[in-house]
């Protein structure tokens, strides 16, 4: 089974040769078959060259590029690295090194396993920082509260399986599951990511979970700002009255 990992970027230079090469590490120590679709923005750091570069070095076969002509957003971006990969099963994550692919083959062991249990099979194993054995490092109080409130406001309000980390972005997908949901999301920023489990949830498909530690980036700036807790704000209120 080919896994594909689809990572949009913007000004990711640094980060993106070594995420790169974990997953590499990650996926080759595993045994499992693998390709990186690099979706990038029009970066003006130059990630497009980078990618490049390390395209020449893992393979065609292990990474694909796909470059736009501006930022167009991430759901765009998503659909655009869903359309140019092959895999049977899909991972959607950062690539500023906020998710650490070692928690990749834990996902894929839950998934794995899920069609053995009673409660049946699993279609999206999520990445959650708030089960125990979760978290997150380098964050200040004010991230830490922001997104606590978020991902609760997000619980209370909305039913979504029972997922635990509704504003997450690390996740595996079966390729049926994700091909259905990406054309209903409509939210833009951080909203984006909980309506695809809302809608996964409105669907049918269930929804699995694998506590991760998230880790703030090292190299680049974070995206978060005010306009991206409106948006989120706005998509959430959206999402209570119409689902």
């Amino acid at each position: 089974m080919l896994y594909s990992v689809i990572l949009p970027t913007y000004n990711e230079r640094e980060n993106l040769p070594i995420i790169t090469q974990i997953l590499h590490d990650t996926f080759t120590s595993a045994k499992i078959k693998y390709e990186i679709v690099v979706v990038d923005d029009s970066s003006p750091d130059k990630t497009l060259e980078v990618a490049q570069s390390l395209q020449k070095i893992f393979g065609k076969d292990h990474i694909r590029i796909v470059s736009r002509p501006g930022k167009l957003g991430l759901g765009s971006a998503y659909s655009a690295g869903l359309e140019a990969s092959s895999g049977q099963r899909i991972i959607l994550m950062d690539a500023d090194l906020s998710h650490h692919p070692k928690f990749i083959p834990m996902m894929i062991e839950v998934m794995d396993k899920s069609s053995k249990t009673k409660t049946g099979k699993v279609d999206i194993v999520s990445g959650t920082r708030y089960k125990r054995g979760g978290g997150v490092a380098g964050w200040d109080t004010f991230r830490k509260l922001t997104s606590c409130g978020a991902n609760f406001l997000a619980t209370f309000l909305l039913a979504t399986g029972g997922a635990s980390d509704l504003t997450g972005s690390f996740r595996l997908y079966e390729r049926a599951a994700i091909v259905k949901i990406l054309p209903q999301v409509e939210s833009k920023g951080y909203a984006f990511q909980m309506e695809i489990l809302v809608r996964a949830h409105n669907d049918g498909y269930k929804i699995g979970e694998v506590p991760i530690t998230f880790v703030d980036r090292i190299y680049g700036e974070s995206k978060l700002g005010a306009n991206e807790i409106i948006m989120y704000l706005k998509g959430l209120l959206q999402l209570f009255f119409t689902t």
